[in-house]
């Protein structure tokens, strides 16, 4: 990936924490009637970013080298598990919501990691990938001090 490539990756990636950054403030900030549409939001918001994680494995599954051909069925169940897993948050209660979000997608970047080591994902993509990670999970996680 080229410099311009990588520097259009950092800015996309750190711009979708903003709606992540927002919900959360708004649960903290706002007034109270707004409080439960503003988790609604960081809800719905981590459920659609853990599914588009997901979406990331299909593609190197549809993408990947002959030599990787053995990755590609863990490929494809990690291009769906997110999914499920950002779907089953939607239908629970808002504090167990969140907790599985925030887990959900810190444990999406564990196997990412894994997987970065025996170069099944790129490297740089795991530097990103953790500070965005930290990122939207502390968000998920900061109506927890209200």
């Amino acid at each position: 990936m080229n410099a311009a490539h990588e520097r259009l990756l950092w800015t996309l990636g750190l711009s979708g924490l903003l709606p992540f950054i927002a919900a959360a403030l708004a649960v903290l900030l706002a007034p109270d009637y707004w409080g439960g549409f503003a988790r609604g939001a960081l809800i719905a918001y981590g459920a659609v970013i853990l599914s588009f994680l997901g979406a990331v494995h299909w593609g190197l599954a549809l993408r990947a080298p002959a030599g990787e051909a053995w990755a590609t069925p863990a490929r494809l169940v990690l291009g769906v598990v997110p999914s499920l897993i950002g779907w089953a948050a939607m239908l629970l209660f808002e504090a167990p919501s969140l907790l599985l979000l925030a887990a959900g997608i810190l444990a999406t970047a564990g196997v990412e990691q894994w997987a970065a080591s025996r170069g099944l994902v790129p490297r740089f993509y795991m530097r990103l990938r953790w500070v965005l990670s930290v990122g939207a999970a502390s968000c998920l996680l900061l109506p927890f001090l209200v």
